[in-house]
C-alpha cells in the first residue's frame, strides 16, 4: 500500500457519528463523516490542481470520489479518486490510480493509441473512398481490440478477496459487454483499493468539480450517486451484493 495516497483527517471527528455500515453508493444520502472528508479533499483539489496541468475553469469538470476508511490500527482516514484520469505526470497527485495502470500494461496501451492516431492521420490524407473505408474499418477493429484487452487487464478485488476482470464481471452478472471507459469511475477504484489493502470502507461520497458539461446537469461541489451503466455491475461484485438497488440505506460489512 502506498501511504502517500492516504489522507489523514485534519477535522476533529469526535462529535461526528461514524457509520457502522457503508452507505449505498446508489443512494443520495451522504454520511457526515464522508461530508467532512469531502470538504478536506476539495481544499486539497483547490491547492493541488494548479500542478495537474488541467484548468477546471476552462475545461470540462470531473467527478471525484472520497472514501472514509478504517485502518488496521482502527484509526480513520480517507482516500480520494477522480473518474477518468488526470494528465500524465501530474504533480502532487494523491488520487487513487487507475486499476490497470501497471508498468506491464503501459506499453500496449501506448502503442495501441499511437497506431489508432496514425490511422486517423492516414485517413485524412487519402482521397479514394474505398481506401478510406478500409482504413476506418481497420481503425475500428483496432480500437475494439484495444478496449477488450484493457478490460481484460482491469481486475477488481472484492470484499471476499476474489478477483475478476471487467469482462468477467459483466458477463457473470448477465449485463452483456461493458461500455467504453468502464472501470475508470471513482467509486469502484476507491473500494477496490480499500479491499486490496485491508482498509475497511466506512462512508462513500462522489461529487462534481468544475465546469458543467453541456450534455448533462452537473453542479460544482454537488453530490451525486454512482452511475448505473458502468458502476453497478462492478460495485455489486466488489461489495458482494447482487441487489444493491433494493438496499434502502447501507451495505452490511463483514465482521
Amino acid at each position: 500500500m502506498d501511504r502517500r495516497l492516504i489522507f489523514n483527517f485534519k477535522t476533529d471527528l469526535s462529535n461526528v457519528e461514524i457509520p457502522k455500515e457503508l452507505n449505498n453508493p446508489f443512494e443520495s444520502n451522504v454520511p457526515e463523516a464522508a461530508q467532512r472528508a469531502t470538504e478536506e479533499l476539495q481544499t486539497y483539489i483547490e491547492q493541488a490542481s494548479e500542478k495537474w496541468n488541467y484548468d477546471f475553469s476552462s475545461q470540462k469538470g470531473k467527478m471525484f470520489g472520497v472514501l472514509v476508511v478504517q485502518q488496521e490500527n482502527k484509526s480513520l482516514a480517507y482516500l480520494g479518486a477522480v473518474s477518468g484520469t488526470l494528465a500524465s505526470g501530474a504533480l502532487d497527485n494523491k488520487m487513487i490510480p487507475s486499476i490497470f495502470n501497471e508498468a506491464q500494461n503501459d506499453l500496449f496501451i501506448s502503442e495501441g493509441l499511437t497506431e489508432i492516431a496514425n490511422l486517423g492521420l492516414e485517413i485524412k490524407e487519402k482521397k479514394e473512398e474505398s481506401i478510406i473505408l478500409k482504413l476506418k474499418a481497420k481503425r475500428k477493429a483496432l480500437s475494439i481490440s484495444l478496449q477488450k484487452r484493457l478490460f481484460e487487464e482491469t481486475r477488481f478485488v472484492n470484499r471476499l478477496g476474489q478477483t475478476k476482470n471487467v469482462i468477467e464481471i459483466f458477463k457473470d452478472g448477465q449485463y452483456g459487454y461493458p461500455p467504453s471507459a468502464t472501470g475508470e469511475c471513482a467509486a469502484p477504484k476507491l473500494l477496490h483499493y480499500a479491499f486490496a489493502n485491508k482498509l475497511k470502507p466506512i462512508a462513500l461520497a462522489e461529487f462534481w468539480w468544475g465546469q458543467t458539461p453541456k450534455s448533462m446537469q452537473r453542479i460544482h461541489k454537488a453530490y451525486y450517486a454512482a452511475c448505473t451503466d458502468k458502476c453497478r455491475p462492478i460495485l455489486e461484485f466488489i461489495l458482494n451484493n447482487s441487489n444493491l438497488f433494493s438496499d434502502s440505506k447501507s451495505i452490511k460489512q463483514r465482521p
